[in-house]
C-alpha cells in the first residue's frame, strides 16, 4: 500500500512541476495522460460474453473472474455576474469558475460463490465553486467538501460482496464497474460489508444518480434531504443486506457517522452512527417497470439542536457558531426519502424524489436542506438517431425549518450555506437541464445549465446562472 501511495505521489508532483513549466494546467495534464491510459486498458480483451452468437442464439453466461475497469472524469464550472449585494464566509461569489478532475480504477475478482471484493483507487483534484459553498442544492456532484491544487490519491472503496440465491429462477448480471458479470438469482440475498458510499444502495435512480453521466446538483442525485452518514468525500464504513423476493425489496443497513458534523474523519469506534433501511416495490406500467422507494434514515451522534443554540447565543453573548459547538449532545435526527423511477417508452422516463428531515437538529453530513422535492425527465437520443446522446431536465425545491432560518438570520454558518445574515429568507428554488453527448463508445462531452433562485435560501442574493462543460471517459 506504501509503494502505491508513494507511486502515484511521485507522478503528482512530476506533473505539476510539468505543469509550472509548461503553463498547462495540472488537471489538463492529468485529464490527457489518464485517458491515454484508459484508451490502451478499453482496448484490451473483454471477458463478457457477446450479445449474440454467430446462429443467432443468446451467448452463454460468463462469470467473471476478475475484471478492470476505469473512469475519468474533468468539470469546468462558472457562475454568472449575479446580484450580490453582501456576502459571508459561506456565501457563492459572482464571475467565478472552478475545475475538477477524478480518475478512478475499480479491480474486482471473485472469491468465491457468490462473493466478490471491489477495491477502488482514485486521483482526485480541484475544488467546487467558492469551495463547494453558497448554495444548499450544490451545482457539482463532482465536487467534494475538500479540494486540492495539486492531484491526491485515497481509496473511496473498499468492500466484499455477498450473493445469495434462494430459489431456481436466475437472471444475467452486467459486467460494469463495482459488478462481475455472470448471473444471479431472481430472489435472493445480497450483503455488502467494507467502504462504500451509502447511495451505492440506497436512493439509487437510473435517471439521476450519477454526476459522471446524468445531472450534476446534489439535490437531483439523491434525496436533498438525505443525510447520509459520510466523510467530506462522501463515502463511509458500514454494512448492508438486502433481501429481493420477486417484485419487493428490502434493505437495511448500519454505518459509521464522521467523528464530528461534516468531518474528513469517520468516527472511529463507530461510537457514532446511523441507521437506513428502504422498501422498494417494482410495477408494470406503460409496458416498463417502474420502482417505488421508501427510504428512512436515524443518525446517532453529538449534534445540535438551534433553538437550544439561539438560546445559548442569547443569553451568554457567545459567537453564534460557538454556540452551536457548545450546544452540541448524543442524540438523533430522522427523516426519509419517497422516490419514483417511471420509464414511459424505451427512450423516455421521469423521476421525483420527496425528501424530509427533521428541522431543529443541525445537519450531520450532507447538505443544509430540511425538506426537498425535485421532479424531473430524462430523454434518450433515440428519438432524434443519436442512441448514446441524453437530454435531461429536473425542477428542484428546497427549503429549511423556521430555526434554521432564525440560526442563519444570527450570522450561523452551516454546512454549505451562511450569508452572514438572511433577512428575507425564502425557498432555494433550482432549474437544470444538460445534454449529453456520446461522442465515442467509452466517451462523452456533456453541457450542463442550472438556474438558481434563492441561492442559500438569500432572497435578497440571485438568481445565479451557473454553466458547465464535463468530459467523461470510461471503460
Amino acid at each position: 500500500m506504501a509503494i502505491v501511495r508513494q507511486y502515484f505521489s511521485d507522478a503528482g508532483n512530476q506533473l505539476t512541476q510539468l505543469a509550472a513549466q509548461s503553463g498547462v494546467g495540472t488537471a489538463c495534464l492529468w485529464l490527457w495522460a489518464l485517458l491515454a491510459i484508459g484508451v490502451l486498458c478499453g482496448s484490451a480483451p473483454r471477458t463478457w460474453a457477446a450479445d449474440e452468437s454467430q446462429d443467432g442464439t443468446a451467448p452463454p453466461i460468463v462469470e467473471e473472474r476478475f475484471s478492470i475497469h476505469g473512469q475519468i472524469t474533468y468539470l469546468l464550472q462558472a457562475d454568472d455576474g449575479f446580484h450580490a449585494p453582501y456576502a459571508g464566509h459561506n456565501s457563492l461569489t459572482p464571475a467565478r469558475n472552478q475545475e475538477t478532475i477524478d480518475a478512478t480504477l475499480f479491480f474486482g475478482a471473485r472469491l468465491w460463490r457468490g462473493a466478490e471484493i471491489w477495491i477502488q483507487p482514485e486521483i482526485d483534484q480541484g475544488f467546487g465553486l467558492d469551495n463547494t459553498l453558497g448554495v444548499a442544492g450544490f451545482p457539482s456532484g463532482e465536487a467534494y467538501k475538500v479540494g486540492a491544487y495539486h492531484p491526491y490519491f485515497r481509496w473511496p472503496r473498499a468492500f466484499v460482496r455477498q450473493v445469495i440465491d434462494e430459489g431456481s429462477e436466475t437472471e444475467p448480471v452486467q459486467a460494469v464497474a463495482n459488478q462481475l458479470g455472470g448471473s444471479r438469482g431472481v430472489d435472493r440475498w445480497v450483503i455488502t460489508l467494507g467502504k462504500f458510499s451509502v447511495t451505492d444502495i440506497f436512493d439509487t435512480n437510473q435517471y439521476a444518480h450519477d454526476p459522471r453521466n446524468d445531472f450534476l446538483n446534489w439535490a437531483a442525485v439523491d434525496g436533498g434531504a438525505f443525510d447520509y452518514a459520510a466523510d467530506a468525500w462522501g463515502y463511509t464504513v458500514g454494512a448492508a443486506a438486502e433481501r429481493y423476493a420477486g417484485s419487493w425489496t428490502v434493505r437495511a443497513g448500519v454505518f459509521d457517522l464522521s467523528n464530528v458534523p461534516n468531518s474528513i474523519h469517520l468516527d472511529p469506534g463507530m461510537h457514532e452512527f446511523q441507521i437506513d433501511a428502504e422498501v422498494e416495490k417494482r410495477y408494470p406500467l406503460f409496458g416498463q417497470t417502474g420502482r417505488l422507494f421508501l427510504t428512512a434514515f436515524d443518525s446517532r451522534g453529538r449534534m445540535a439542536l438551534l433553538d437550544e443554540t439561539i438560546a445559548l447565543a442569547q443569553t451568554t453573548g457567545v459567537n453564534i457558531n460557538t454556540a452551536l459547538i457548545d450546544a452540541r449532545q448524543y442524540r438523533g435526527r430522522l427523516g426519509g426519502v419517497l422516490s419514483l423511477e417511471q420509464p414511459i417508452t424505451e427512450a423516455v422516463g421521469v423521476f421525483a424524489r420527496v425528501s424530509k428531515a427533521a428541522g431543529n437538529v443541525e445537519p450531520y453530513e450532507f447538505s443544509d436542506i430540511d425538506r426537498s422535492v425535485a421532479l424531473g425527465t430524462s430523454v434518450k437520443g433515440l428519438l432524434w438517431h443519436r442512441p448514446d446522446d441524453t437530454v435531461g431536465l429536473a425542477a428542484i425545491d428546497n427549503g429549511i425549518s423556521a430555526e434554521r432560518e432564525q440560526y442563519l438570520s444570527l450570522g450561523g454558518l452551516g454546512i454549505l450555506v451562511g450569508d452572514g445574515q438572511l433577512p428575507r429568507p425564502g425557498a432555494e428554488q433550482i432549474l437544470e437541464t444538460y445534454y449529453n453527448c456520446g461522442v465515442l463508445p467509452w466517451a462523452s462531452v456533456s453541457l450542463d445549465y442550472q438556474w438558481v433562485k434563492n441561492p442559500g435560501y438569500n432572497t435578497e442574493r440571485g438568481p445565479v446562472s451557473i454553466f458547465a462543460v464535463r468530459v467523461h471517459a470510461q471503460f
